[in-house]
């Protein structure tokens, strides 16, 4: 009697496991052989942006929005400033999976990361944007690499930057710092435009 008791115990536990392992697991789920992140967001597109990371479409309501300033600084280098909307940055020691409207800043100067930004200032040295014009892009990337995008454009905001070092060579007189252009309409690129002379 007691052989028949522990046999339909066991047979009761192996009977419950995958109900209760189903349940406790870690949000991953394998449907008709195809894996489901543990928190979708948007749709992963095959198309990257230029440093080779995937798009992770978003709908255009409430989607994240960048902006970008950049402004000289007195003691040398540059200043940025972003502009976050529908948009949070998420904890350095945070899991590397895509959460909404959250993740972190790619800096990047003439098409090349230079930093990875947290926060809504950094301070970009002279070295980074020598004599010339300069795109410095601010890019939103989600936690798992990915890099938020609407209409199948990545969100991010541009500003071109011209720096006038002292050129012996120069017919025309060093101009001064000039306003900031016009953002475009929609979340994923901006403008702004800024020359400094010496």
């Amino acid at each position: 009697m007691s052989w028949t008791r522990r046999t339909l115990t066991a047979l009761a536990v192996c009977a419950l496991l995958p109900l209760g392992a189903a349940g406790c697991g870690t949000g991953g789920a394998h449907g008709n052989g195809t894996s489901v992140s543990p928190s979708p967001v948007g749709k992963v597109l095959d198309d990257t942006d230029d440093t080779g990371r995937h798009l992770r479409e978003v709908g255009k309501k409430n989607a994240p929005d960048v902006g970008v300033e950049v402004t000289p600084d007195p003691a040398g280098g540059w200043d940025v400033l972003l502009t976050l909307h529908h948009f949070r940055f998420s904890p350095a020691a945070g899991k590397p999976r895509a959460l909404p409207a959250r993740g972190l800043v790619c800096l990047l100067v003439d098409g090349r990361p230079v930093t990875r930004l947290r926060a809504r200032g950094y301070h970009l040295a002279d070295r980074l944007v020598p004599h010339g014009t300069h795109h410095v892009t601010a890019r939103l990337y989600a936690d798992d690499g990915t890099v938020w995008a609407v209409h199948g454009k990545a969100v991010e905001s541009t500003a071109d930057v011209t720096a006038s070092g002292a050129d012996p060579d120069a017919s025309a007189p060093p101009s001064g710092p000039t306003g900031q252009g016009a953002e475009p309409a929609g979340p994923s690129v901006g403008t702004t435009t800024v020359t400094v002379g010496p």
